[in-house]
């Protein structure tokens, strides 16, 4: 915090606040210090048939403040979420638009379903916006309350455009129907301290704390590239507030870059019927049947209510896919000192634990009491959300940071700074590979040893990207531009930089090890939005399972669970709830990986929610239509083509020799018997150059299965055939772009 703010002191969740003069103080000196700069008065209203019909447009620049209807070709079209979200933004840039234009604009919006409280998991946001990282399109889907309040403050999406001349707080009071925005000077810049702060600023007293959500970031948003977005929710139990991230893409860069300090929503007391669904007694039937699996089935099977997503460390490194020291290895002896049952012990909340009401799965973990020893922080006690496994796997084994206290201070810190984990744990480990190979050195890092496992130094270059200073500034520009930089140097050689890299499309990997699946090379580098596992999981299926052994199969997996995916997106639902519990005799039905049972839940509530009957097909429809839509929005801004699809080696097959000897036998075998050649006389060298030949013609071939079953032509570009057959056709730009590329026959 600046000279100029006042000094806050944040004590542990278990401390009443309200007696706590220092902190109340301070929220007093922060709040004389607002100014409104515009205020509105508004009708709220509550969702019929899960939507307002409204949109809530402001543009910080000129102080607009407006309604924009919902129309119907919108829902039938886009649904909501994310597709209300890349419909504005759409409408909102032209192709030469760039992140931080004014024109780029942050939408939120919840979709039809987001606000139930019956069914597991439908308290979702989706934010998209024009990515820093990646230059197309981002989407992020995120827990907290911000969504539902929203929405139930009257609107179906939060539409923000422009620049604000200084930094601003706007704010939708749901309860009294104010929309108001307040220049905000003083405001500390960690998301947990202004989390705390303004829930209390804005509630009328602690009965109200509930009712408020905000959404903030951090000092390091400020400093780069891979900012992000938290969303809170005020934990009961706990007695504080909590936070849910949305991670990806640099969202909470161009948060910042438009000199917003937070958004807040005040919304009214939630009750289980505010959606006002054609059928609520089918809605809170699924959701029972639903709760009753998860607490018959959970405990033997992925313990999310104990021990959220953690739980998968020690079966990734099991089955040689927990990304070790940049993805390089798959295991490692030191897993067991992050594995599931070390969080198990550390998490301390054993009862519900859910970021949405009615979430009987509960896996929005936290870790309490972390006494923080290093930064600004350093000497206070703060919970930590989590750690999740992406952030387990990516600031821990990926690094080859071992030690359980060094991951939650990385854990905290990326959440309070503003830091997407994922991002952060991927762009770190190549800095140390970096390291490793001479491609990094003391005098380049400004004095930082970014060796293996040094979490000391991990946590100073987080700092100094906080900070704005030093090697962090550098690292806080992601893996795409620090290859840049690195090669423009001549500080290594270019291919082996481009292929330790672990990004495509600039967004980095998440934390899977995919060389052993070629349905997970496609599952991550074929994504509309970059490497994101919240698209297609198809590991286990693949390399463990053997269920898709052909190309076709696998293109069939590419096609339907990208978007069976999307729907969730679309709509408000969380995934987890769909395949990390399952019912009891799932194993037995024709096609387990699809969880047949819940599917029918969600085609149910959709109808009981909307009044629209839906089956199977008519729901990857929906997906569908949105999915081609990015694609096309992709080429329009200059990507979205077969060169944007093509992964960092890396990510397909060894790099290295040492990665070569760590599975030796394996890849010899795969030569003689899949390749057809001997590899008896052959120096490791030559054994790396066949293998990388064979395994990226295959990836090669991949595509060509995949673009020919999504309906593509042989580049990646929807055929008109395919936007006819979704009802695309009615938008001429989206037409006009498809025949610009070249509508070819297909492969």
């Amino acid at each position: 915090m600046s000279d100029t703010q006042p000094a806050i002191t944040l004590p542990p969740c278990d401390v009443d606040y309200t007696k706590r003069t220092d902190y109340s103080e301070g929220i007093d000196a922060i709040k004389a210090a607002h100014k409104v700069v515009k205020d509105v008065a508004y009708t709220p209203s509550l969702p019929e048939r899960g939507y307002n019909n409204r949109t809530l447009y402001v543009d910080l620049a000129t102080l607009e403040i407006r309604e924009k209807p919902v129309t119907q070709q919108m829902k039938d079209l886009f649904i909501g979420g994310r597709g209300f979200g890349l419909w504005h933004l759409w409408n909102a840039v032209t192709p030469k638009t760039r992140w931080n234009d004014p024109e780029n604009e942050i939408i939120i919006s919840p979709g039809p379903m987001g606000g139930i409280t019956q069914y597991p998991g439908s308290g979702k946001s989706l934010v998209v916006t024009l990515s820093p990282q990646t230059d197309i399109p981002i989407d992020s889907n995120v827990g907290g309350y911000f969504g539902p309040l929203l929405k139930f403050s009257g609107f179906d999406a939060l539409e923000l455009q422009g620049k604000a001349e200084r930094d601003v707080i706007l704010f939708i009071d749901g309860q009294k129907g104010i929309i108001r925005i307040e220049e905000a000077p003083l405001e500390p810049i960690v998301s947990h301290v202004l989390a705390e702060v303004l829930t209390r600023m804005y509630a009328e007293d602690e009965a109200d704390y509930p009712n408020i959500s905000v959404v903030c970031t951090g000092a390091a948003a400020e400093h780069s590239l891979i900012g992000m977005l938290n969303f809170t929710w005020w934990d009961k139990r706990r007695g504080c507030v909590r936070l849910k991230q949305a991670g990806r893409g640099g969202i909470g860069t161009v948060f910042r870059d438009k000199k917003i300090r937070a958004l807040v929503v005040r919304g009214p007391v939630v009750k289980g019927d505010m959606n006002h669904p054609v059928d609520l007694e089918t809605i809170a039937q699924a959701g029972i049947k639903l709760h009753k699996e998860i607490r018959a089935n959970d405990a033997s099977q992925c313990k999310m209510r104990r021990i959220g997503t953690a739980h998968l460390v020690e079966i990734m490194d099991a089955y040689d896919l927990l990304p070790t020291h940049n993805y390089q290895f798959g295991s490692g002896p030191d897993t067991p000192k992050i594995a599931s049952y070390i969080w198990e012990a550390r998490l301390t909340q054993k009862t519900v634990d859910g970021c949405w009401y009615g979430c009987t799965m509960a896996c929005a973990k936290g870790a309490d009491g972390l006494v923080l020893k290093t930064g600004p922080y350093k000497g206070h006690m703060v919970t930590v959300d989590g750690p999740e496994y992406e952030n387990a796997a990516g600031l821990g084994s990926n690094c080859g940071v071992y030690d359980p206290e060094a991951v939650l201070e990385l854990n905290f810190y990326c959440d309070t700074y503003g830091i997407c984990t994922i991002t952060y744990g991927t762009l770190t480990a190549f800095v140390m590979e970096c390291y490793q190979r001479g491609i990094l050195n003391l005098e380049r890092t400004g004095g930082l040893n970014l060796t293996w496992g040094n979490a000391e130094a991990d946590l100073e270059m987080m700092h100094q990207m906080a900070r704005g200073e030093g090697f962090g500034v550098i690292a806080g520009r992601g893996v795409k531009k620090m290859k840049e930089i690195f090669i423009a140097n001549g500080w290594g050689d270019p291919q082996l930089i481009n292929d330790i890299g672990m990004e495509i499309k600039g967004l980095e990997y998440s934390e899977y090890i995919s060389k052993e699946s070629l349905a997970q090379q496609g599952g991550f580098a074929l994504t509309n939005k970059g490497p994101q596992h919240d698209e297609a999981w198809l590991i286990f299926m693949d390399m463990v399972n053997k269920q898709i052994p052909t190309f076709e199969d696998k293109a069939e997996a590419l096609y339907y669970f990208p978007l069976f995916r999307t729907w969730f997106g679309l709509n408000g639902f969380c995934k987890l709830p769909w395949n990390d519990v399952e019912p009891s005799d799932n194993a037995q039905t024709a096609e387990p990986a699809k969880v047949p049972e819940h599917v029918k839940n969600y085609l149910d509530i959709f109808g009981a929610q909307t009044g629209i009957k839906i089956d199977l097909a008519e729901l990857i429809m929906q997906s569908a239509r949105v999915y081609n839509f990015q694609r096309v929005f992709n080429i329009r801004m200059g990507k979205g083509l077969r060169a944007n699809d093509i992964p960092p080696y890396r990510s397909v097959g060894p790099v290295t020799r040492e990665e070569y000897e760590s599975r030796a036998e394996r890849y010899d075998k795969q030569m003689l018997e899949e390749i057809g050649i001997d590899p008896g006389g052959k120096n490791i060298d030559e054994k790396i150059a066949l293998t990388r030949d064979y395994r990226m013609a295959r990836y090669g071939m991949l595509c060509d299965a995949v673009y020919k079953r999504r309906g593509w032509t042989p580049d990646g570009v929807p055929t008109l055939a395919r936007l006819k057959e979704l009802g695309l056709d009615v938008l001429p730009e989206v037409v006009e772009i498809v025949q610009a590329h070249g509508d070819g026959p297909r492969a």
